[in-house]
């Protein structure tokens, strides 16, 4: 098994609801004008009661760490 699946654990209902309407609300980036937030947050919501009652359990990984801002210029001296 590997660290990433060892690490996985169930989604919550906010998460999956969050997750669901951020799609339905946008592509990317770019915000759907046609959907309206509202809109979303209910659909999301359906969706995931839907997805509970049928059985589907939702994973989430671990966020990834966050990298470090490249270092530029010469390296510090290292002291004794």
């Amino acid at each position: 098994m590997t660290d990433l699946a060892r690490a996985l654990r169930p989604a919550t209902a906010d998460e999956v609801e969050q997750t669901l309407a951020h799609a339905l609300r946008f592509d990317g980036q770019k915000a759907f004008k046609v959907s309206g937030e509202m809109m979303a947050k209910i659909t999301a919501a359906h969706l995931a009661e839907c997805l509970r009652r049928s059985g589907f359990v939702v994973m989430k990984a671990p966020r990834a760490p966050a990298h470090g801002a490249p270092a530029y210029g010469p390296a510090p001296p290292e002291e004794p």
